[in-house]
């Protein structure tokens, strides 16, 4: 019904400014047609206009819907809609004019010139009113494809999210495990540690993006955690450029790197190693660098385990958040370190 009474309110709108800036033409005079020229000409607009109108809706749209042309590649249909266009400037010809003629504002003899240049002048008319009609309905159909492919886009990003969130909260349990009988003193410290996290992870659940400060914290929560469980075989540097608090990521994706780096990094080392986060801005571009003690081996769809689910997550995250304006990559740093680069673009 709304779309009906749009379509209404742009019929009449559109032909009534014709109507309106044609009636005011005419009485400025400008062909010095005088008094009764200028009456003439007011009666031919009052009986063509509607006739117009009547022809696009009925004759033309009918066409269109019937045929289902809209759902035609347009290049197809192109020679269909001129032949319309030109039949229907020809209707219009053929209505209007007889009844010019019983209406005393113009000779047989002269109408039928008339009548070529009107024709000329309707064709030219409905050839404008076709193209902003399939116009109207390329540019709607073009817009409920993006509202369908953002709606699909959200749904796979919050499938991607409730994937991440099971497996953080293992982990971050198991960094805790030991600790209960060991020290309960730093048992309770790791408990209040890992509420925090939880929380933030609950705050930021629904959302595309966080700020990278706010990242950055729940990292060093889950790092604390993890501290608690390597002890001195776990060294942790941080490299922050205050600038990357401007900078909004995707919740819960550092962590995971993090997390991956070191599962299948330090882990995996007798004598444990380094992590080190490093965060950088050039050229409005946040740099992001995880390196960590280790060597990449295996292929990055096996490294983040489960077919890599952690990395592969955050690639298609970030693909679909920022499209090709982001990039993610992970390689050897001779043969010391891995590194693990995000790239992510200031959103405006």
């Amino acid at each position: 019904m709304r779309k009906k009474r749009l379509y209404w309110t742009l019929q009449v709108l559109g032909w009534g400014i014709y109507f309106l800036a044609n009636f005011i033409a005419i009485s400025l005079d400008p062909q010095g047609l005088g008094v009764e020229g200028m009456r003439d000409s007011r009666t031919q607009l009052l009986i063509h206009t509607p006739s117009m109108l009547l022809v696009s809706h009925f004759f033309i749209r009918g066409l269109i819907i019937s045929r289902s042309w809209l759902n035609i590649n347009i290049s197809r249909i192109i020679p269909r809609i001129l032949g319309v266009i030109a039949l229907s400037a020809a209707i219009v010809v053929l209505v209007s004019y007889p009844l010019y003629y019983l209406a005393g504002t113009t000779e047989l003899p002269s109408g039928i010139l008339d009548a070529l240049f009107g024709f000329i002048a309707f064709l030219l008319l409905f050839t404008i009113w076709s193209a902003i009609y399939f116009l109207y309905h390329f540019l709607e159909s073009n817009n409920r494809s993006l509202k369908y492919e953002a709606a699909m886009n959200e749904m796979h990003l919050n499938q991607l999210k409730s994937q991440l969130n099971p497996h953080f909260i293992f982990n971050a349990l198991n960094s805790m495990r030991a600790l209960v009988d060991e020290d309960p003193t730093k048992a309770k410290v790791a408990i209040t540690q890992l509420s925090n996290i939880l929380r933030n992870s609950l705050i930021t659940d629904k959302k595309r993006v966080v700020s990278f400060g706010d990242e950055l914290n729940t990292v060093k929560d889950y790092l604390a955690l993890e501290s608690i469980r390597f002890e001195e075989r776990l060294v942790i540097s941080y490299q922050i450029d205050p600038k990357s608090d401007g900078y909004e990521i995707p919740p819960m994706m550092v962590q995971t790197l993090v997390e991956n780096a070191i599962k299948h990094g330090v882990s995996n080392l007798v004598k444990g190693g380094i992590i080190e986060i490093q965060s950088n801005v050039e050229h409005s571009i946040l740099i992001l660098k995880i390196r960590n003690s280790g060597q990449l081996v295996d292929t990055p769809s096996k490294r983040g385990g489960r077919k890599g689910v952690g990395l592969i997550n955050t690639k298609e995250r970030l693909k679909l958040i920022y499209g090709e304006a982001a990039s993610f990559r992970i390689y050897n740093e001779n043969n010391k370190f891995v590194v693990t680069e995000v790239k992510i673009p200031q959103r405006i």
